[in-house]
């Protein structure tokens, strides 16, 4: 495959998710390697991925591996991200 094939750009992607999770337990880390993918990857891209990988020669982290193939039970270490202050318990603004 060349460089600039879209499959192997969605690994090395994929790779990065994965080596930002690596310091989690490993259920959380698959947990928040999901998370991302799904909150932030189109159906196509996910789809390409997972064709890509049937190959055994793909070069995904097996953990990124592991988040496209089962749907974890573990919560994300990362929270949701949150616009309101209250819900953050910062009480209200004083902007403006």
């Amino acid at each position: 495959m060349s460089a600039a094939d879209p499959a192997e750009k969605l690994v090395r992607m994929a790779n990065q998710i994965a080596a930002f999770f690596r310091s989690y337990p490993e259920d959380e880390a698959v947990a928040g390697i999901h998370k991302h993918i799904v909150a932030f990857w189109t159906p196509r891209m996910r789809e390409q991925l997972v064709t890509y990988c049937a190959d055994g020669d793909h070069g995904l982290d097996p953990l990124a591996l592991t988040a496209l193939e089962v749907t974890p039970k573990a919560r994300s270490p990362i929270p949701d991200a949150v616009t309101d202050p209250h819900e953050q318990g910062l009480g209200a603004s004083d902007a403006g």
